[in-house]
């Protein structure tokens, strides 16, 4: 089902959110939920308080498959990059934002297994730029530029 994403502004997208102790059904639905409404809005990844769930739990897809990720945590980064993001509760913005140019993530998969995931580049970003969203921390919090859409193209 695809959901409403929340736009900026909103005081949802400044709380931390839970920790995730139950796998069940209703996980598996928000995690479905999360990536088809991502899809449908033409991004690559969402947190689930852009939803309106303050709830730790990430999808991602960067163009290499689904990364499903329960309880992230960054565990390691390295390098830094300097790239135009964007944000699906930000239509139209986009902006120079700092990230680590590689990150490793550990999280927990839909059934509560453990899984790790390096990122380098536009996954990294994906990485922090959701984790973040995890914690109350939005993209605009970081800009150092923002961007026109046509600068961003060339």
């Amino acid at each position: 089902m695809i959901r409403d994403i929340l736009k900026f502004g909103d005081p949802v997208l400044r709380e931390e959110c839970a920790e995730v102790t139950r796998f069940d059904k209703e996980l598996v639905e928000l995690l479905d939920d999360m990536y088809e409404t991502m899809v449908d809005a033409d991004g690559i990844g969402l947190a689930a308080p852009q939803i309106g769930v303050l709830k730790r739990v990430v999808v991602i897809d960067v163009g290499n498959g689904r990364i499903e990720l329960v309880n992230p945590v960054i565990t390691s980064m390295r390098g830094r990059q300097f790239e135009p993001e964007g944000c699906l509760s930000c239509e139209g913005k986009r902006g120079i934002v700092q990230r680590p140019g590689h990150v490793r993530v550990k999280a927990m998969d839909r059934f509560g297994r453990q899984v790790k995931f390096k990122g380098k580049e536009l996954l990294a970003r994906a990485f922090s730029h959701e984790i973040d969203h995890l914690n109350g921390i939005l993209f605009e919090d970081k800009v150092i530029e923002w961007v026109e859409e046509e600068e961003d193209k060339q």
